[in-house]
């Protein structure tokens, strides 16, 4: 059966779909020893689908981790500057997957990584708004930081939807907040607090939809339940 090349590339766990289509754009992608187009489909039962020169694999069978990556990982396969990846924390698992989102280097905590493209294209999506909970470490004028933060409805210019922020614990000048966003803007909390006049000492990531990190140290990674993928298909 005919499907798109970034599906098809996604199922057999090359890559993500958008992924895909940068490989197709920049010619690494060949059909029956044609370069592909974006949007062109195929049958990998008859055509010869090959990426970098090499035969597309069969359809890879699903894998879905949960990583507790510590902070100094970038959350790619590879990465041009030689650094550490969360990829590196999960060569273990028996199957080529990556990261559904992102986490920047200073940053740590949940990352799903899973080689189910149609579920990690789901959870990315900007329309379904999919939660995400932090706990953050803060310094600075600790008095009215929760109210501050929840009251973005703008950044940089940009409409956001509205943080759910509270406060877990606070001292005279340092707190930690547990904050709730649906969006992910780039590097949003961290902007927040800085437009708020607070700077970020740690900031951790606990909850990601039905998701939770519950007790796994940093670098440590364990499968999804069965539930726990069939909670995350029904969004």
């Amino acid at each position: 059966m005919e499907e798109r090349l970034q599906k098809l590339l996604s199922a057999a766990g090359v890559c993500s779909r958008r992924a895909a289509e940068e490989y197709i754009t920049a010619g690494r992608v060949t059909v029956n020893g044609v370069l592909a187009s974006l949007g062109q489909r195929a049958d990998p039962n008859r055509d010869e689908i090959r990426v970098n020169g090499r035969p597309l694999a069969p359809k890879a069978r699903p894998a879905y981790l949960l990583l507790n990556k510590p902070r100094g990982y970038v959350t790619t396969l590879s990465d041009e500057k030689g650094r550490r990846t969360a990829a590196d924390l999960v060569r273990g698992c028996g199957a080529r997957v990556y990261p559904v989102g992102r986490l920047d280097l200073d940053s740590e905590g949940l990352l799903l990584m899973t080689n189910d493209g149609a579920l990690a294209q789901r959870l990315m999506h900007p329309s379904h708004q999919v939660s995400k909970t932090y706990h953050v470490s803060v310094f600075g004028e600790i008095e009215g930081a929760a109210e501050r933060l929840s009251s973005f409805t703008e950044l940089d210019g940009e409409s956001i939807c509205p943080a759910q922020v509270s406060v877990l614990r606070a001292s005279e000048r340092t707190a930690v907040l547990s904050v709730t966003i649906h969006e992910g803007k780039n590097r949003q909390i961290r902007r927040m607090c800085s437009a708020c006049g607070l700077r970020v000492k740690r900031l951790r990531r606990v909850r990601e939809h039905t998701l939770e990190l519950g007790t796994l140290s940093p670098g440590e990674w364990r499968y999804l339940t069965q539930k726990e993928i069939e909670e995350l298909k029904q969004l």
